[in-house]
């Protein structure tokens, strides 16, 4: 292959996984921006309505997160199937999918009904636990919605067709920032609800996202052809059980992974109300850049799962590599924003005149900054993490997650805390060390995967397409 054919194909992959990760992205970061609205609500209703909700929200989202990931399985089979031209597969993983999630969420809600008793028991306040709770009994009703969302956003991106969800997402964000502050707040004679309007005002954008993203599928003619929504009672053991192996390991790698956030978080609580707050701060903007990746991630998966589809395993290479750079690439861009204008950043949650709330911005600029740079290698690991899913490898990353994050992570960021005396600080140091090793972790195993593939082409005599 000359350099220039190289150089042909690496731009014309550049550009179609940009056709993808951008409407993707865009909707990931829409949804992100939910958070970061339900935050800087939570901030004006003060520091302990801000250390509980934060609480509630990153411990609904883990779980959330969790069973999410658990239908994602959906999006590499599809991307396969429609790289091979399989259309009835296509319909069939879809279907299958979305009855997943109707048992993931009948399983998930008591359990989320039921978290401030574990909060208690995990060294809580019984004021922190109370408040969280009236978050956590409201936001559940969200669930099968965020499920569903997810199944159907799998679909549309595995055939590429994601700009509506970026348009969907966009739009549900809007009514659920405005329905923050007219029930959290109270604002224009509405009631004025705390945590309760907050969670109220999920539920319903979840609902929002899920059945408008339906009928945009019933509508859409690329779309409608595939009659996701017809035969839905008839349930195909086989491929559920296919979803189920491919996305139970990608849903435990996601608990581990958030597992880790949400650990900190209590550990964080354990340290006193301002660290918590000053923390709740920097995850939540953390939470707002991941989301960039995380939409590559997506994006990669299904260009990925694309070339594996049609057995072109140097494509698919070559859609790896791509990937990872512009993850890298974007987060570094993030990471510089983040150092110049840390005050400015933190401002938006906090009212930085007000001297009550001197100590929580000392606290909260270093945590930033370490915040900031462990953003980078986030970048390179997500990506990474979903190269090996479009290869419909789930279960070794998964216990390399496990490792990454937990076993170096979480010890690291325990010592380096409460050993070392380096407080919040240092339980963010300890993420960001789990972060870089998941990275290094997934590279090599992507490199190891594609080398024994190209063998298995090599000895079956049907080398993929160059």
């Amino acid at each position: 292959m000359s350099s220039h054919t190289l150089r042909f194909n690496i731009q014309t992959e550049i550009k179609e996984f940009l056709k993808l990760a951008i409407p993707l992205v865009s909707a990931q970061l829409a949804q992100s921006v939910t958070g970061f609205a339900d935050t800087v609500v939570m901030g004006r209703l003060g520091q302990e309505t801000l250390a509980a909700g934060g609480l509630a929200s990153i411990t609904f989202m883990t779980l959330l997160n969790t069973a999410t990931s658990m239908v994602v399985g959906v999006s590499p089979l599809v991307a396969a199937a429609y790289g091979a031209g399989d259309k009835s597969r296509v319909t069939q993983i879809t279907r299958q999918g979305l009855w997943i999630s109707v048992v993931l969420a009948i399983a998930l809600m008591p359990i989320v009904g039921r978290l401030d008793a574990l909060m208690l028991q995990l060294g809580q306040t019984s004021r922190t636990a109370a408040l969280a709770n009236e978050y956590l009994d409201v936001a559940l009703w969200g669930i099968f919605p965020a499920l569903g969302f997810t199944v159907l956003r799998s679909l549309v991106a595995g055939v590429s067709q994601a700009r509506p969800v970026m348009v969907i997402a966009i739009a549900w964000t809007l009514f659920d920032i405005a329905g923050n502050y007219l029930l959290g707040l109270g604002m224009f004679g509405f009631p004025h609800l705390g945590l309760v309007g907050l969670a109220l005002t999920s539920a319903l954008s979840f609902w929002g996202r899920f059945l408008s993203l339906a009928v945009y599928i019933l509508w859409h003619k690329q779309l409608r052809i595939y009659g996701i929504f017809q035969a839905l009672h008839q349930i195909k053991p086989r491929i559920i059980w296919e979803l189920l192996w491919l996305g139970a390991p990608i849903g435990i790698a996601t608990a581990i992974e958030y597992g880790l956030f949400n650990i900190v978080t209590f550990l964080m609580g354990m340290l006193g109300t301002e660290i918590l707050a000053a923390h709740q701060i920097v995850l939540q903007t953390t939470v707002v850049f991941y989301m960039i990746p995380l939409g590559m991630s997506y994006a990669t998966t299904v260009r990925v799962g694309q070339w594996l589809g049609q057995q072109n395993l140097k494509a698919a290479k070559r859609a790896g590599y791509v990937s990872m750079v512009l993850g890298a690439s974007s987060m570094t861009l993030m990471a510089i924003a983040v150092l110049i204008f840390p005050q400015q950043i933190i401002g938006l949650f906090i009212d930085l005149r007000d001297p009550a709330n001197a100590n929580v911005l000392s606290i909260a600029v270093p945590m930033l900054f370490v915040a900031a740079l462990g953003e980078i290698v986030d970048g390179v690991q997500r990506t990474a993490n979903g190269v090996l899913q479009g290869l419909q490898d789930t279960r070794v990353p998964m216990l390399l997650g496990f490792l990454a994050y937990w076993g170096a992570g979480l010890t690291s960021g325990y010592l380096l805390g409460f050993q070392f005396g380096l407080g919040g600080v240092g339980l963010w140091i300890g993420q960001s060390i789990g972060l870089a090793i998941a990275s290094i972790a997934f590279i090599w195993r992507f490199r190891q995967l594609s080398s024994r593939k190209q063998l298995q082409y090599s000895l079956c005599s049907c080398p993929p397409n160059s």
